[in-house]
């Protein structure tokens, strides 16, 4: 068993995290797609005594009120502990400290709680020099957000679809370990393993498999976020426990043919939008979002020019249109809400008048909104040493 790592000289990190966007059209639990706003820590790790040994959290930007700071109540770095744990090791011997800026928001849509534990694994990487490969980062990381869709996207970047493979009778399955033995009470554990006990539990390996699929740069993403949360477990118990086949087969056509149509040059904005359709889960969810079914239903290409498709981001309520972005420079936006800088551009007129009209549909509900232009970040989640 090895004793907390010590250090001798001062190192530092960054590791950066994009949003994503879930269940894009009829991929229900399928298909992710990696969004240019970002959840970005910057480490450093000063040689200290052991007795002076501690991590210090800040926090700025969306959450920044509501982020816990307590290393041991943080998702981030409770989910680095548990990586750390799982190789009998604990926080270093060492002043970390954890600049967290963050540009996700909370509880709408855009996978927060997946960048964050993926940052947290990340993290956990570094602290503990492991050089996890990128599948076992997953593995971890799916230890403790159950959803690869989100999971995936966040870590690898771009347009993605992914699933859990059936695991053998042998294995640990991931979603039959609650997340209470998966991250226990700290800091009562906050040490590594005793002799006689057991490691947290551990992940199967290889346990996500996913697939990156073409994405045309000629698309750009406005996400619509309006001033409201639903909660993961209302959004889930608005899902029935059996579907009619006709419903399913409605998404699986049209899943086929949005996976490609999203490459294809030119971009057929018919059959996109068709393609983007849904019977799974959104239907459902109506009566948890109100103006949902306007929105989805009133916006096509015909009635809103530069329109590809619209949905449901995640199990939202963020409305989520992928639009036809050949003209876009850097820069930043105002809307009548307050000034958003972007991540990687600046709208086109076509852009921000989708962003537009989704906001005026929501108005007439009485529902507050701010919306963002943005781009699909193809990277993916980076650490980086400096």
């Amino acid at each position: 068993m090895s004793a907390p790592q010590t250090t001798s000289a001062e190192r530092k990190w960054v590791i950066r995290v994009p949003a994503s966007s879930a269940n894009i059209g009829p991929g229900f639990d399928v298909l992710g797609l990696a969004l240019s706003r970002h959840l970005v820590l910057n480490v450093t790790q000063t040689p200290c005594s052991a007795a002076d040994s501690k991590v210090v959290l800040s926090y700025s930007g969306e959450g920044a009120g509501e982020a816990p700071l307590d290393p041991y109540k943080n998702l981030i770095t409770r989910v680095a502990l548990y990586v750390l744990l799982s190789h009998q090791l604990s926080f270093p011997s060492a002043v970390v400290t954890v600049d967290i800026t963050n540009q996700v928001p909370f509880g709408r849509g855009l996978g927060s709680s997946a960048s964050a534990v993926v940052a947290g694994v990340l993290l956990g990487d570094a602290l503990g020099d492991l050089k996890l490969t990128e599948d076992r980062v997953k593995d971890y990381a799916l230890m403790v957000e159950r959803h690869p869709d989100n999971v995936t996207a966040a870590l690898v970047g771009g347009f993605t679809g992914s699933f859990l493979r059936i695991l053998d009778p042998s294995e640990l399955s991931p979603s039959s370990i609650p997340l209470a033995e998966v991250l226990p009470a700290y800091p009562a554990n906050a040490g590594p393993p005793l002799p006689g006990q057991e490691k947290p539990p551990q992940p199967p390996t290889n346990v996500g498999r996913h697939v990156k699929y073409g994405f045309s740069k000629d698309i750009g993403v406005v996400v619509v976020v309006p001033k409201f949360e639903v909660a993961t477990s209302k959004a889930r118990g608005a899902l029935p426990e059996a579907y009619p086949r006709a419903d399913v087969v409605f998404n699986l056509q049209r899943l086929a043919v949005l996976t490609a149509s999203l490459s294809a040059s030119p971009l057929d904005p018919n059959v996109i939008w068709e393609a983007m359709r849904d019977k799974v889960h959104q239907p459902q969810r109506e009566g948890l979002i109100p103006g949902l079914s306007k929105i989805l239903n009133t916006m096509t290409p015909t009635t809103h020019p530069g329109l590809l498709g619209i949905c449901l981001s995640g199990a939202g309520p963020t409305i989520l249109a992928l639009v036809s972005n050949e003209s876009s420079s850097t820069g930043t936006i105002t809307t009548d809400d307050s000034e958003i800088t972007l991540g990687e551009a600046k709208p086109s007129a076509q852009m921000s008048s989708i962003g537009e009209a989704i906001k005026e549909l929501w108005k007439e509900e009485g529902i507050e909104v701010e919306w963002l232009a943005l781009q699909v970040d193809f990277d993916g989640a980076t650490l980086q040493e400096l």
